[in-house]
């Protein structure tokens, strides 16, 4: 990065596991995390938004720890900078705002440092701090991803065309990933992780071949996680069934929750989204659609940037 420029990262949120496809399906959606990067003598996080207000304004900062550790892993050091900090993604209710952040400092490392990351690689680093490559990947990549993270490899396959319209209905109260995984079983009797499987397998069968309808009822037949975390999120059963009368293929827990979201045919997402607004008014609920393209980075003078010659 040279004296005078500045960077722009812009990093999409993300939901996950469309049901049964836990930890290896991610589905980029259009809330966003932006950084506005420049040159400085120290680092410094600077909140432009109330969803960054409160956030760590130095080196314990999420994303310059990942920006950190990224340039560390290949040998770089990072030049200090001023970052503003912006989003719309709501924090700790499953819209993948760790897993932007995540990105973003991963973006940030390889703008910075000149590293040239690939997707597949900015996925792996990310996948690594995530420990699941459903949100990342979505991030990275745009779309909808499915992906298997292991110790030595992170595969993901990238399906950039999506024909469903999602609406989020987002709770006002959080529930963070931990709590989310601690009322999560330690096993599963063979035979219903037998049925697990192959409700996850007709999902994704369903999904890559556009039988939206099918995808949608198998999302709801998830047994992996939703019958679980539904005790923490009243929400899902109630969204389901309305959005079910209303039309929708189907409907989901988003991530870990609390966010819950509807599928609906592609050009009907605004009269569900109306609907749902009517029926939770203490929800926030909200037409979004599946951006094509994941995390970018752009560069620029600061001199055009503040408007002087």
């Amino acid at each position: 990065m040279k004296e005078g420029e500045m960077l722009k990262i812009k990093v999409p949120g993300s939901t996950a596991n469309l049901g049964p496809g836990f930890d290896s399906i991610g589905l980029a959606l259009s809330k966003y995390l932006i950084l506005t990067v420049s040159l400085s003598d120290s680092w410094f996080f600077e909140a432009e938004s109330p969803e960054t207000s409160g956030l760590p304004e130095g080196k314990e900062n999420l994303i310059y720890q990942v920006a950190e550790r990224t340039a560390s892993e290949y040998g770089s050091r990072m030049p200090a900078c001023h970052v503003k900090v912006w989003s719309d993604i709501p924090v700790a209710r499953g819209l993948g705002s760790s897993a932007a952040a995540i990105v973003a400092g991963v973006e940030l490392a390889d703008a910075l440092c000149g590293l040239a990351l690939t997707l597949e690689e900015k996925a792996r680093l990310a996948s690594l701090e995530e420990e699941h490559p459903d949100n990342a990947g979505a991030s990275v990549y745009g779309g909808m991803v499915i992906g298997l993270h292991q110790k030595d490899e992170t595969s993901i396959v990238h399906l950039p065309d999506f024909q469903m319209d999602p609406v989020v209905v987002v709770p006002s109260y959080k529930v963070f990933t931990k709590d989310a995984r601690d009322v999560l079983p330690a096993a599963l009797p063979f035979k219903s992780a037998v049925e697990a499987g192959a409700v996850g397998n007709l999902l994704v069968a369903a999904l890559m071949t556009g039988n939206w309808k099918l995808a949608g009822k198998m999302m709801e037949k998830d047994l992996f996680h939703q019958p679980y975390r539904g005790t923490l999120t009243p929400e899902l059963e109630l969204v389901a069934a309305a959005a079910k009368k209303a039309g929708a293929y189907g409907t989901a827990l988003s991530g870990a929750g609390p966010a819950v979201i509807s599928f609906a045919k592609k050009g009907e997402g605004q009269r569900l989204a109306d609907l749902l607004r009517r029926q939770f008014p203490d929800c926030h609920a909200d037409l979004l659609f599946v951006p094509s393209e994941g995390s970018t980075v752009e560069r620029f003078s600061s001199y055009n940037h503040s408007g002087n010659v």
